[in-house]
């Protein structure tokens, strides 16, 4: 199940590590931040915006 998120509430999140802008994944519900090579996981509609909950990426 997928869950589409807000673009406003997109617009105002920001890397809690870096203060970066997000960008959002759909498929696989996560919030990615570039900078901090983190994705952060969306859960029930609600971004966890917590860096021990995040995944780390290779981009």
């Amino acid at each position: 199940m997928t869950t589409e998120l807000d673009p406003r509430l997109l617009s105002l999140l920001v890397c809690p590590l870096t203060k970066g802008p997000l960008t959002y994944d759909r498929e696989t519900q996560e919030l990615i931040s570039p900078r901090a090579k983190l994705a952060f996981p969306i859960r029930d509609g609600i971004p966890v915006m917590l860096a021990d909950e995040a995944r780390a990426i290779d981009a």
